[in-house]
């Protein structure tokens, strides 16, 4: 189970206008509330789906998490953006410049975390990990469309 590395356009590439947004936290537990609550409230702006909106928060909750449990830094960059109507992409940006990339994806049945990836490659059309052009640490995403 590994990330897609097809290149696709980043929030700020391509983005619907006035439809990407940005939202920079410490790198804090209590930051992923505020960036799921922040993200679901600009969504409902866009006047998405229920359903997207439900499962954007949810990505976005885990890649932060992930950001910040399993990375090195101060601060978190989360982005959101239109590609196309109905073409979401989420971004979660890290200071990390380890190169450690990704957490372990390997939980065994008693593990109480580390399932975050799994939900996302279900969940997400596709996703992936690169480098960030923002914060020079690792860029995950992930891209969800609506049903049609």
């Amino acid at each position: 189970m590994s990330p897609h590395t097809t290149p696709s356009p980043q929030v700020s590439d391509g983005a619907v206008p006035d439809r990407a947004h940005w939202l920079e936290l410490p790198a804090d537990r209590t930051s992923v509330r505020v960036a799921r609550h922040t993200m679901d409230e600009r969504l409902a702006s866009w006047q998405l789906p229920c359903e997207l909106r439900a499962d954007a928060v949810l990505l976005l909750s885990e890649l932060a998490t992930n950001a910040i449990l399993h990375t090195v830094g101060a601060r978190i960059l989360c982005g959101a953006g239109l590609i196309t109507d109905g073409c979401l992409r989420l971004e979660v940006h890290d200071h990390d410049y380890t190169g450690r990339g990704l957490p372990p994806r390997d939980p065994g049945p008693d593990d109480e975390n580390g399932r975050g990836l799994l939900l996302v490659q279900q969940i997400a059309d596709t996703w992936g990990v690169d480098r960030s052009t923002r914060t020079g640490g690792n860029a995950v995403w992930a891209i969800l469309t609506t049903a049609v």
